[in-house]
């Protein structure tokens, strides 16, 4: 009980900080997703019980285990950098790929999707860091019409819209800077592809300011469910 009483505090904080966000920003209808990396399953059964039904995951074996033990309607989010010798697994288990990055997933994603025998919807990764880090992934701006396409164009995937990460504090890059451009390449995106409306920015140091320039879906993790244990 203890367990649940922590989490059920500390959701609804941070749904009292999402709600006066949409409020301050005249926006609506903003998903809270939830990272449940490295947290047991235990953990997302109360998640569940206290409505939640988005979360994500950064690693396949992680993923593919906890998918098994909890219940079918909830959504489950690749957000962590695509590894193309797990992806067939990956397609089993998640209903949302956020973090596609560059054209050679496409195909192998279409493929993998099409052998599960369902749809996979796929975001692509934004980097807005001038240069992205080992590790962030990301595609530069310019270079996100060209994946749109294939997505767009490949069986049994479907293009849901953005990712991206605030770029890393040593670039000197305010957040608010960073999703305004997120936000203009979301426009071009959906002029081109109207249902590619999704926007998933926005953490537990950001949320207002992806909020501000449009996100439909912040992703919290630790300020909901607490400090991570260390994963090797």
């Amino acid at each position: 009980m203890e367990r649940f009483r922590e989490l059920e505090e500390s959701l609804a904080s941070a749904r009292e900080r999402l709600a006066k966000a949409c409020d301050q920003y005249g926006r609506k209808n903003v998903e809270l997703m939830v990272v449940t990396k490295t947290h047991p399953v235990s953990d997302i059964e109360i998640l569940y019980q206290l409505g939640v039904r988005s979360v994500g995951e950064n690693r396949d074996q992680e993923g593919r285990v906890k998918a098994e033990q909890l219940p079918s309607d909830l959504t489950w989010n690749m957000i962590g950098q695509i590894q193309s010798k797990k992806i067939n697994s990956i397609a089993r288990w998640a209903q949302v790929i956020q973090t596609c990055d560059r054209l050679s997933l496409v195909e192998k994603f279409s493929q993998a999707a099409h052998i599960a025998e369902k749809n996979i919807g796929l975001m692509i990764q934004v980097s807005l860091d001038p240069n992205s880090p080992v590790g962030r992934g990301g595609v530069q701006p310019d270079q996100v019409m060209g994946l749109a396409a294939a997505i767009d164009q490949a069986p049994s995937l479907d293009l849901l819209g953005l990712m991206a990460v605030a770029p890393h504090p040593t670039t000197g890059i305010a957040p608010t800077d960073a999703f305004s451009v997120l936000a203009r390449i979301s426009g071009d995106l959906t002029a081109r592809y109207p249902e590619a409306t999704q926007i998933s920015a926005g953490m537990s140091e950001d949320l207002e300011a992806a909020i501000a320039h449009g996100a439909t879906q912040v992703r919290l993790g630790s300020a909901i469910l607490g400090a991570r244990d260390v994963v090797q």
